[in-house]
Protein backbone atom coordinates (compact mmCIF):
# COMPACT_ATOMS: atom_id res chain seq x y z
CA UNK A 1 0.00 0.00 0.00
CA UNK A 2 1.73 3.71 -0.74
CA UNK A 3 1.38 5.52 2.12
CA UNK A 4 -0.86 8.88 1.73
CA UNK A 5 1.78 11.24 0.78
CA UNK A 6 3.43 9.21 -1.78
CA UNK A 7 2.31 8.26 -5.10
CA UNK A 8 3.28 5.34 -7.57
CA UNK A 9 4.29 6.47 -11.08
CA UNK A 10 6.83 5.65 -14.46
CA UNK A 11 9.63 7.81 -14.28
CA UNK A 12 11.28 8.96 -17.17
CA UNK A 13 15.91 9.89 -16.72
CA UNK A 14 18.46 10.20 -19.02
CA UNK A 15 20.77 7.77 -19.27
CA UNK A 16 23.86 7.01 -20.93
CA UNK A 17 22.63 9.10 -24.17
CA UNK A 18 19.08 7.78 -23.76
CA UNK A 19 16.10 7.67 -21.80
CA UNK A 20 15.26 5.23 -19.02
CA UNK A 21 12.22 4.02 -17.83
CA UNK A 22 11.44 2.48 -14.05
CA UNK A 23 8.39 2.53 -12.00
CA UNK A 24 8.86 4.64 -8.80
CA UNK A 25 7.53 5.60 -5.43
CA UNK A 26 7.73 9.44 -5.09
CA UNK A 27 6.69 12.28 -2.37
CA UNK A 28 4.34 14.75 -3.07
CA UNK A 29 6.43 17.48 -3.04
CA UNK A 30 7.86 16.02 -6.07
CA UNK A 31 4.54 16.78 -8.12
CA UNK A 32 4.59 19.87 -10.15
CA UNK A 33 2.91 23.35 -9.89
CA UNK A 34 -0.84 23.33 -10.65
CA UNK A 35 -4.22 24.53 -8.85
CA UNK A 36 -5.66 20.72 -8.87
CA UNK A 37 -4.16 17.63 -7.42
CA UNK A 38 -5.91 14.48 -8.82
CA UNK A 39 -5.83 11.25 -7.52
CA UNK A 40 -5.70 9.46 -11.32
CA UNK A 41 -7.21 6.54 -12.05
CA UNK A 42 -6.53 5.53 -15.62
CA UNK A 43 -4.37 6.40 -18.51
CA UNK A 44 -4.45 5.54 -21.95
CA UNK A 45 -1.17 4.46 -24.42
CA UNK A 46 -1.07 6.39 -27.39
CA UNK A 47 2.07 6.22 -30.19
CA UNK A 48 3.43 9.46 -28.51
CA UNK A 49 3.46 8.09 -25.37
CA UNK A 50 5.93 5.38 -27.13
CA UNK A 51 7.90 8.04 -28.68
CA UNK A 52 7.90 10.08 -25.26
CA UNK A 53 9.13 7.07 -23.25
CA UNK A 54 11.69 5.52 -25.75
CA UNK A 55 13.46 9.33 -26.28
CA UNK A 56 12.33 10.15 -29.67
CA UNK A 57 11.64 13.65 -31.11
CA UNK A 58 13.06 15.59 -28.52
CA UNK A 59 9.45 16.23 -26.81
CA UNK A 60 10.18 16.11 -23.49
CA UNK A 61 13.41 18.79 -22.48
CA UNK A 62 13.28 18.39 -18.71
CA UNK A 63 14.04 15.08 -16.72
CA UNK A 64 13.33 13.41 -14.59
CA UNK A 65 9.46 13.19 -16.27
CA UNK A 66 6.35 11.00 -15.84
CA UNK A 67 4.94 10.52 -18.82
CA UNK A 68 0.77 9.83 -20.10
CA UNK A 69 -0.92 12.40 -22.48
CA UNK A 70 -4.46 11.70 -20.77
CA UNK A 71 -5.63 10.99 -16.99
CA UNK A 72 -9.12 10.29 -15.55
CA UNK A 73 -9.75 10.44 -12.09
CA UNK A 74 -11.14 12.32 -9.05
CA UNK A 75 -10.05 15.54 -7.70
CA UNK A 76 -8.64 15.24 -4.19
CA UNK A 77 -7.36 19.05 -3.70
CA UNK A 78 -8.85 22.26 -5.40
CA UNK A 79 -7.61 26.03 -5.44
CA UNK A 80 -10.29 26.63 -8.69
CA UNK A 81 -13.87 27.68 -8.03
CA UNK A 82 -14.31 25.47 -11.04
CA UNK A 83 -13.80 22.16 -9.35
CA UNK A 84 -14.07 20.62 -5.67
CA UNK A 85 -12.87 17.52 -4.41
CA UNK A 86 -14.40 14.44 -5.79
CA UNK A 87 -15.13 16.10 -9.08
CA UNK A 88 -14.25 13.34 -11.90
CA UNK A 89 -12.59 15.14 -14.44
CA UNK A 90 -10.48 14.21 -17.75
CA UNK A 91 -7.71 15.65 -19.21
CA UNK A 92 -6.20 15.41 -22.52
CA UNK A 93 -4.09 17.20 -24.59
CA UNK A 94 -2.11 20.25 -23.02
CA UNK A 95 0.82 18.42 -23.49
CA UNK A 96 0.87 16.70 -20.61
CA UNK A 97 2.95 13.69 -20.27
CA UNK A 98 5.74 16.15 -22.47
CA UNK A 99 6.43 19.82 -20.93
CA UNK A 100 4.24 18.60 -17.65
CA UNK A 101 4.09 15.84 -15.91
CA UNK A 102 1.49 12.93 -17.30
CA UNK A 103 -0.67 10.31 -16.63
CA UNK A 104 1.31 7.31 -15.74
CA UNK A 105 1.22 8.18 -12.32
CA UNK A 106 -1.56 7.50 -9.42
CA UNK A 107 -0.98 11.27 -8.72
CA UNK A 108 -1.46 14.05 -10.75
CA UNK A 109 -1.18 18.42 -10.49
CA UNK A 110 -2.45 20.15 -13.15
CA UNK A 111 -3.95 23.39 -14.09
CA UNK A 112 -7.69 23.60 -13.59
CA UNK A 113 -8.39 25.05 -17.63
CA UNK A 114 -6.83 21.99 -18.63
CA UNK A 115 -9.47 19.63 -17.08
CA UNK A 116 -13.21 19.07 -18.56
CA UNK A 117 -15.59 17.35 -16.43
CA UNK A 118 -16.40 13.69 -17.06
CA UNK A 119 -19.47 13.16 -18.76
CA UNK A 120 -22.02 11.64 -16.64
CA UNK A 121 -22.45 7.78 -17.15
CA UNK A 122 -19.22 7.47 -18.74
CA UNK A 123 -17.26 5.06 -16.83
CA UNK A 124 -12.96 5.82 -16.45
CA UNK A 125 -12.09 3.21 -18.60
CA UNK A 126 -14.13 4.19 -21.42
CA UNK A 127 -12.88 7.61 -21.00
CA UNK A 128 -9.64 6.74 -21.41
CA UNK A 129 -10.78 4.09 -24.22
CA UNK A 130 -12.03 7.27 -25.90
CA UNK A 131 -9.57 9.56 -24.62
CA UNK A 132 -6.87 11.89 -26.62
CA UNK A 133 -6.99 9.54 -29.48
CA UNK A 134 -11.18 9.51 -29.76
CA UNK A 135 -11.11 13.45 -29.22
CA UNK A 136 -9.26 13.97 -31.60
CA UNK A 137 -10.63 11.60 -34.08
CA UNK A 138 -13.97 13.55 -33.17
CA UNK A 139 -12.45 17.21 -33.55
CA UNK A 140 -11.36 15.84 -36.61
CA UNK A 141 -14.76 14.34 -38.34
CA UNK A 142 -16.11 18.12 -36.41
CA UNK A 143 -13.94 19.86 -39.07
CA UNK A 144 -14.84 17.97 -41.81
CA UNK A 145 -18.52 18.39 -41.41
CA UNK A 146 -17.70 22.11 -40.94
CA UNK A 147 -16.29 22.09 -44.55
CA UNK A 148 -19.21 20.11 -45.94
CA UNK A 149 -19.18 16.79 -45.25
CA UNK A 150 -22.83 14.72 -44.58
CA UNK A 151 -23.08 11.06 -44.79
CA UNK A 152 -25.06 12.01 -48.19
CA UNK A 153 -21.98 12.99 -49.85
CA UNK A 154 -20.77 11.01 -53.17
CA UNK A 155 -17.97 8.94 -52.45
CA UNK A 156 -15.98 6.74 -49.18
CA UNK A 157 -14.30 8.68 -46.22
CA UNK A 158 -10.90 7.14 -45.87
CA UNK A 159 -9.56 6.87 -42.79
CA UNK A 160 -5.49 5.91 -43.56
CA UNK A 161 -3.83 4.44 -39.72
CA UNK A 162 -7.33 2.82 -39.55
CA UNK A 163 -6.11 0.20 -37.29
CA UNK A 164 -4.86 2.68 -34.63
CA UNK A 165 -6.32 4.53 -31.97
CA UNK A 166 -7.79 7.95 -33.40
CA UNK A 167 -8.42 5.74 -36.61
CA UNK A 168 -10.37 3.17 -34.49
CA UNK A 169 -12.26 5.42 -33.45
CA UNK A 170 -13.06 7.19 -36.28
CA UNK A 171 -14.06 4.41 -38.03
CA UNK A 172 -16.56 4.05 -35.54
CA UNK A 173 -17.96 7.06 -35.39
CA UNK A 174 -18.20 7.66 -39.12
CA UNK A 175 -19.87 4.46 -39.70
CA UNK A 176 -22.22 5.13 -36.82
CA UNK A 177 -22.97 8.64 -38.62
CA UNK A 178 -24.00 7.07 -41.32
CA UNK A 179 -20.78 7.42 -43.09
CA UNK A 180 -19.37 4.57 -46.17
CA UNK A 181 -16.27 4.24 -44.59
CA UNK A 182 -12.62 2.89 -46.55
CA UNK A 183 -10.33 1.91 -43.61
CA UNK A 184 -6.72 1.95 -44.91
CA UNK A 185 -4.07 -0.40 -42.87
CA UNK A 186 -1.03 -1.89 -43.45
CA UNK A 187 -2.24 -4.95 -41.38
CA UNK A 188 -3.51 -7.37 -43.29
CA UNK A 189 -4.71 -9.13 -39.40
CA UNK A 190 -7.09 -6.30 -38.61
CA UNK A 191 -9.52 -6.55 -41.60
CA UNK A 192 -12.39 -8.54 -39.81
CA UNK A 193 -11.47 -5.89 -36.67
CA UNK A 194 -12.06 -2.88 -39.22
CA UNK A 195 -15.23 -4.31 -40.71
CA UNK A 196 -16.53 -5.06 -37.64
CA UNK A 197 -16.40 -1.26 -36.82
CA UNK A 198 -18.25 -0.60 -39.47
CA UNK A 199 -15.80 -0.01 -42.30
CA UNK A 200 -17.22 -0.76 -45.44
CA UNK A 201 -14.21 -1.17 -47.92
CA UNK A 202 -10.40 -1.88 -46.06
CA UNK A 203 -8.17 -0.23 -48.22
CA UNK A 204 -4.25 -1.89 -48.35
CA UNK A 205 -1.21 0.50 -47.72
CA UNK A 206 0.35 -0.76 -50.67
CA UNK A 207 -2.12 0.83 -52.56
CA UNK A 208 -2.29 4.03 -50.70
CA UNK A 209 1.36 4.13 -51.60
CA UNK A 210 0.77 3.71 -55.24
CA UNK A 211 1.06 7.38 -56.98
CA UNK A 212 -1.74 8.73 -59.37
CA UNK A 213 -0.34 8.60 -62.83
CA UNK A 214 -0.59 12.42 -62.90
CA UNK A 215 -0.71 15.08 -60.40
CA UNK A 216 -4.36 14.41 -59.73
CA UNK A 217 -6.11 11.18 -59.54
CA UNK A 218 -9.19 10.03 -60.11
CA UNK A 219 -12.16 12.12 -57.96
CA UNK A 220 -12.56 8.87 -55.04
CA UNK A 221 -12.95 10.32 -51.38
CA UNK A 222 -15.68 12.37 -50.43
CA UNK A 223 -13.31 13.50 -47.39
CA UNK A 224 -10.22 11.85 -45.83
CA UNK A 225 -8.80 11.37 -41.75
CA UNK A 226 -4.97 11.14 -42.08
CA UNK A 227 -3.05 9.47 -39.66
CA UNK A 228 0.33 8.68 -41.52
CA UNK A 229 1.14 11.67 -43.96
CA UNK A 230 4.19 11.58 -45.86
CA UNK A 231 3.55 9.77 -49.24
CA UNK A 232 0.08 8.85 -48.49
CA UNK A 233 -1.13 12.22 -47.66
CA UNK A 234 0.23 13.38 -50.59
CA UNK A 235 -1.57 10.67 -52.64
CA UNK A 236 -4.78 10.71 -51.27
CA UNK A 237 -5.04 14.52 -51.68
CA UNK A 238 -4.42 13.85 -55.37
CA UNK A 239 -7.75 11.50 -55.41
CA UNK A 240 -10.01 13.57 -53.05
CA UNK A 241 -13.58 14.92 -54.50
CA UNK A 242 -14.12 18.10 -55.94
CA UNK A 243 -14.06 20.57 -52.53
CA UNK A 244 -13.31 17.56 -50.80
CA UNK A 245 -11.17 17.83 -47.18
CA UNK A 246 -9.00 15.89 -45.38
CA UNK A 247 -8.12 16.41 -41.87
CA UNK A 248 -4.59 15.98 -41.37
CA UNK A 249 -3.97 13.95 -37.86
CA UNK A 250 -1.00 12.08 -36.66
CA UNK A 251 1.71 12.07 -39.77
CA UNK A 252 3.66 9.23 -37.88
CA UNK A 253 5.32 8.16 -41.09
CA UNK A 254 6.34 11.60 -41.79
CA UNK A 255 5.45 15.39 -41.96
CA UNK A 256 7.20 15.96 -45.00
CA UNK A 257 3.77 16.79 -47.92
CA UNK A 258 5.02 15.98 -51.63
CA UNK A 259 2.01 17.15 -53.84
CA UNK A 260 1.29 19.89 -56.35
CA UNK A 261 -0.74 23.08 -56.11
CA UNK A 262 -3.40 20.93 -58.60
CA UNK A 263 -5.62 19.55 -56.25
CA UNK A 264 -5.97 22.79 -54.21
CA UNK A 265 -6.40 24.86 -57.46
CA UNK A 266 -8.29 22.52 -60.05
CA UNK A 267 -10.44 20.88 -57.22
CA UNK A 268 -10.33 23.27 -54.42
CA UNK A 269 -9.90 20.61 -51.70
CA UNK A 270 -9.02 21.66 -48.15
CA UNK A 271 -6.52 20.80 -46.24
CA UNK A 272 -7.31 20.66 -42.10
CA UNK A 273 -4.84 20.56 -39.69
CA UNK A 274 -6.00 19.07 -35.83
CA UNK A 275 -4.77 20.20 -33.17
CA UNK A 276 -6.36 19.01 -30.13
CA UNK A 277 -3.69 19.91 -28.05
CA UNK A 278 -5.04 23.84 -27.32
CA UNK A 279 -8.12 23.41 -28.59
CA UNK A 280 -10.20 25.49 -26.77
CA UNK A 281 -12.70 24.29 -23.62
CA UNK A 282 -16.10 24.55 -25.76
CA UNK A 283 -14.71 23.03 -28.40
CA UNK A 284 -13.02 20.35 -26.34
CA UNK A 285 -16.62 19.71 -24.54
CA UNK A 286 -18.32 19.54 -27.76
CA UNK A 287 -16.36 17.06 -28.84
CA UNK A 288 -16.71 14.82 -25.33
CA UNK A 289 -20.71 15.54 -25.88
CA UNK A 290 -20.89 14.02 -29.74
CA UNK A 291 -18.61 11.19 -28.49
CA UNK A 292 -20.98 9.96 -25.66
CA UNK A 293 -23.35 9.98 -27.92
CA UNK A 294 -22.38 8.71 -31.17
CA UNK A 295 -19.76 6.72 -30.51
CA UNK A 296 -21.25 2.71 -30.25
CA UNK A 297 -19.62 2.11 -26.43
CA UNK A 298 -20.22 -1.72 -27.91
CA UNK A 299 -17.62 -1.25 -30.96
CA UNK A 300 -15.36 1.03 -28.02
CA UNK A 301 -15.38 -2.05 -25.73
CA UNK A 302 -14.19 -4.23 -28.28
CA UNK A 303 -11.31 -1.96 -29.24
CA UNK A 304 -10.14 -1.73 -25.95
CA UNK A 305 -7.35 -3.67 -23.78
CA UNK A 306 -7.11 -2.57 -20.18
CA UNK A 307 -3.21 -3.20 -19.07
CA UNK A 308 -1.69 -2.79 -15.53
CA UNK A 309 1.11 0.07 -15.11
CA UNK A 310 3.56 -2.62 -15.51
CA UNK A 311 3.08 -3.10 -18.81
CA UNK A 312 3.44 0.14 -20.38
CA UNK A 313 6.81 0.12 -20.61
CA UNK A 314 6.90 -2.61 -23.29
CA UNK A 315 3.89 -1.87 -24.93
CA UNK A 316 5.62 1.44 -25.53
CA UNK A 317 8.23 -0.52 -27.78
CA UNK A 318 5.52 -2.29 -29.51
CA UNK A 319 2.79 0.34 -30.68
CA UNK A 320 6.29 2.13 -32.35
CA UNK A 321 6.56 -0.98 -34.28
CA UNK A 322 2.63 -1.23 -35.33
CA UNK A 323 1.77 -4.06 -33.34
CA UNK A 324 -0.73 -2.56 -30.90
CA UNK A 325 -4.73 -2.48 -32.14
CA UNK A 326 -7.34 -0.28 -31.04
CA UNK A 327 -6.93 1.59 -27.86
CA UNK A 328 -4.94 0.42 -24.64
CA UNK A 329 -6.10 1.64 -21.35
CA UNK A 330 -3.60 2.13 -18.67
CA UNK A 331 -4.71 1.19 -14.95
CA UNK A 332 -2.23 3.42 -13.48
CA UNK A 333 -3.22 1.26 -9.74
CA UNK A 334 -2.76 -1.87 -10.87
Amino acid sequence: MTPPDQFKAIVLEQADGGVAASIQTLDDDALPDGDVTIGVSHSSLNYKDGMVMNGLGRLVRDYPHVPGVDLVGAVEHSDSPDFAPGDAVILTGWRVGEIHWGGYATRARVRSEWLVKKPDGLSPVRAMAIGTAGVTAMMAIMALEEHGLTPESEGEVLVTGAAGGVGSVAVAVLAALGYKVAAGTGRASSHDYLKDLGAHTIVSRGELETPAKGPLGSERWAGAIDNVGGVILGNLLAGLRSRASCAAVGLAASPKLETTVLPFLLRGINLLGIDSVTCPTPRRIEAWRRLTETLPMDKLDEMTTVVGLGQVIELGKAILKGQVKGRTVVDVRA
